[in-house]
């Protein structure tokens, strides 16, 4: 008899009674007559209801679903961010791009270096709105109001939440293609979508379905006239708002961002592209506030993500009472709308915002969004997302952990030095080849009867004080002889061929920076080029990133300025990596036989701090942890003529030069409000290097919060400070070599904002990250 396949039990069905209890409860409070909600879920619409009253006065109405309701600021996000993407796409803009190359007039009272993605991402400094007195009315009126405004912050270093950004933005479409954005939308967007009852100005016939809002100032509620007071005072079409819309209409424009730019019907109006941009964080890293082209991600105003739906979800909402939020990991939209201002405001709409929250994470709990079964899945969108995920952000975040690594030499050392049993050692190292305990790498090896044959020394020699060319020696203690590979002449830097022919095996063990500069990273690549020539094995003991193993960070190194100082084009001045992982990625081209012995117990979110290793000086002037946080910032400008402290006891901790007025420096510094770092005027006087014996007036830096602060960004921040305050004396030609990127200082001379430069390097990045991916050993 034939067995029948088992049938699985049909999944049960969604039980939302509570979620209809909490929009119940929330209108009993009257914190809003009624409310239409709509959820949709893996490309279906799973939730449909209306609740309450569409108006209380001057009649009760009864809310139907397909009641028309003032979407307030979605606006920026249904209508004006997608029509400046579409730009973007079309190749009519560049996100880095000043705002005055297309609107001249914007650039009045200190707004010509702000860029189009500093107003998408409310990054601009621009404050709240356009000032409502004097009085004023009209759309041109408004416009010449927005372009007066003066910042309130430099652009990039602080969030403000503003609808001036989306004014602007709006006249950028305007001028760029001859439509206002309501009729822009409505050609561009909306018609296309089948969204065929959102519009700006609702035509009268809608009125009767139009949940009303406020009292006008003749005392008639309003409806189906815009009741932000900037959009109506500009005739009620603005960037910021002034879109009227449906929760069915809504989730058109919802499932067509899940479907990256595609329309239920098929008709595109984003690319893939396009939609990934706009949902993936495009503000600094280091400024907590994370937000895309036009969507909230994580913000003072993400409440309505719930306690559920991932970071590298993202929404928006209005001040009327409405809010859309999309979860790309699981296939989900919420759309909530109401006229929580009908008949009055309720300040300042608190209530709302609990609303909004509460169904979102009642909603995410009723789809099982928050089964353990669902987190692979949305861990993997996430990551698809943001780039990184909640656990990582945590372990980065953590305060301070208190580890206990073992690096690559304490593993070696556990293993009794099995690899190196019966050969002759050739020793890469300096006196940060330590092992927990202090222990020189070479006592550690000839106490277990190991062979080490030669020594090779980097720059600062074997006893790591040096700053100079440095010689051939002996090992003070055991007398094997060491060998220069930090010398003179052409070929002064590789492993000279009289120490290779005493060894037939390489170990590399020397504490890196993470830094594109500092050259112990081209002396670990200079290994594996000899060994690949002499056919001999190298192993590299991994040390920590002292910096992290997180952030990437920095100007790419172009292919020109490849140096001693620069091995590998394209990598960032921060790099992330361990000495055991730049090995890796090194030898991709190499091709030497490598053995990385890795550590245990190191986490990429680790700063040197928290690995409970001892510190070893790895140069003469990076005495402690927070030189080194410094230095791929304040490194970067020691080639031109400033003093960065060296021949002081704070080298890169100071910077100055005699022609330097300490109290104005400092000041400019600190009104750019660069994220962890503070100036203080100071005087110093070095003892050797650059301006020995000559009184310097700079600034002292205090690194107020490490992990907020980009160090590279600062370095290109004090450049441009000295190219602006004293382009006279401050001489920036040799500046590329540590830089590494002559289009930066180009971008500096030329007084660019440091934020756009900044910004210009960060698609370089992202390739740098891809490209690094293979080659990383640690989570």
């Amino acid at each position: 008899m034939a067995l029948r396949a088992a049938v699985p039990p049909a999944a049960p069905k969604p039980d939302w009674s509570r979620l209809d209890a909490l929009v119940a409860r929330s209108i009993e409070r009257g914190e809003m007559p009624g409310a239409v909600v709509l959820i949709g879920h893996d490309g279906h619409v799973v939730y449909r209801k209306a609740f309450g009253e569409r108006a209380l006065l001057p009649r009760r109405e009864k809310m139907t679903t397909d009641t028309i309701f003032d979407c307030a600021s979605l606006t920026k996000v249904v209508a004006t961010a997608p029509a400046v993407v579409q730009l973007l796409e079309q190749g009519r803009i560049r996100l880095n791009d000043p705002v005055a190359k297309y609107l001249p007039g914007f650039a009045q009272n200190g707004k010509d270096q702000i860029t189009i993605r500093e107003l998408l991402t409310h990054y601009s400094g621009l404050p709240p709105d356009i000032p409502q007195h004097p009085p004023w009315s009209g759309y041109r009126q408004g416009i010449e109001r927005a372009f007066a405004v003066q910042p309130a912050y430099p652009p990039g270093s602080h969030f403000e939440y503003s609808d001036i950004n989306y004014v602007v933005l709006a006249e950028l479409v305007r001028v760029l293609t001859g439509q206002r954005i309501d009729q822009y939308a409505l050609q561009h967007l909306w018609k296309p979508l089948g969204m065929d009852h959102t519009r700006f100005l609702p035509p009268a016939s809608w009125r009767p379905i139009i949940a009303p809002t406020e009292r006008d100032d003749r005392g008639r509620y309003e409806r189906g006239v815009v009741n932000d007071p900037t959009a109506s005072s500009m005739d009620g079409v603005a960037g910021d708002a002034g879109m009227f819309s449906t929760a069915d209409d809504l989730a058109k424009f919802a499932q067509m961002m899940l479907n990256g730019g595609l329309g239920a019907n098929n008709v595109r109006v984003l690319s893939p592209l396009a939609v990934e941009k706009m949902t993936t964080p495009q503000t600094p890293f280091n400024i907590p506030e994370v937000r895309g082209l036009g969507w909230d991600i994580d913000s003072p105003f993400s409440s309505n993500r719930g306690d559920f739906l991932p970071v590298g979800s993202y929404g928006h909402t209005g001040f009327t009472g409405t809010s859309l939020w999309i979860d790309p990991s699981s296939n989900t939209y919420i759309i909530i709308l109401s006229n929580a201002v009908h008949p009055q405001q309720k300040p300042p709409l608190r209530t709302i915002l609990a609303l909004r929250s509460e169904v979102a994470t009642v909603t995410a709990d009723i789809l099982a969004l928050n089964d353990p079964a669902t987190w692979g899945r949305l861990e993997a969108g996430l990551e698809r997302t943001t780039g990184y995920n909640d656990a990582s952000t945590g372990e980065h975040r953590t305060l301070y952990r208190n580890g206990e690594v073992e690096t690559g030499l304490d593993v070696m050392k556990a293993r009794h030095f099995d690899l190196l049993r019966g050969k002759r050692v050739g020793l890469i190292t300096n006196p940060t080849g330590i092992d927990r305990e202090g222990n020189r790498n070479l006592d550690d090896m000839r106490a277990a009867g190991i062979d080490v044959t030669a020594g090779f020394s980097p720059e600062h020699g074997w006893s790591g004080v040096l700053d100079a060319s440095v010689s051939n020696t002996r090992d003070a203690k055991t007398s094997i002889p060491v060998f220069s590979a930090y010398g003179s002449g052409p070929d002064g830097r590789l492993l000279p061929d009289a120490g290779l022919k005493r060894v037939n095996i390489l170990v590399y063990d020397i504490q890196d920076l993470g830094v594109r500069y500092y050259t112990f990273e081209t002396t670990l690549a200079y290994t594996l080029q000899a060994a690949a020539a002499h056919h001999l094995p190298v192993i590299v003991l991994d040390r920590p990133a002292p910096l992290d193993g997180i952030n990437v960070e920095g100007p790419p190194l172009d292919q020109a300025n490849v140096s001693f100082t620069g091995y590998f084009p394209g990598m960032p001045v921060r790099n992330g990596m361990t000495a055991g992982e730049l090995a890796r990625l090194f030898n991709k081209k190499i091709g030497a036989d490598l053995t990385v012995v890795p550590m245990r117990g190191w986490s990429r979110g680790d700063y040197f701090d928290e690995t409970g290793l001892p510190w070893v000086d790895p140069s003469p002037n990076m005495r402690n942890l927070t030189e080194a946080v410094l230095y791929p910032g304040i490194g970067m400008i020691e080639g031109t003529d400033i003093s960065v402290g060296r021949g002081t006891d704070t080298p890169f901790e100071v910077v100055g030069a005699p022609w330097i007025d300490e109290t104005q420096f400092a000041a400019y510094l600190n009104a750019r409000r660069l994220p962890g770092v503070r100036f203080v005027p100071m005087s110093f006087t070095p003892d050797s290097s650059r301006y020995a014996h000559q009184l310097c007036h700079g600034v002292y830096l205090i690194v107020t919060n490490r992990d907020r602060l980009d160090s590279p960004e600062l370095g290109i921040e004090v450049a441009s400070a000295l190219q602006h305050l004293y382009p006279q004396h401050w001489d920036s030609s040799a500046m590329h070599g540590l830089a590494g990127n002559q289009t930066v200082v180009d971008q500096i001379r030329s007084g660019e904002d440091p934020r756009r430069i900044a910004q210009d390097w960060r698609d370089s990045l992202q390739s740098f990250e891809l490209q690094r991916q293979p080659a990383l050993l640690y989570h």
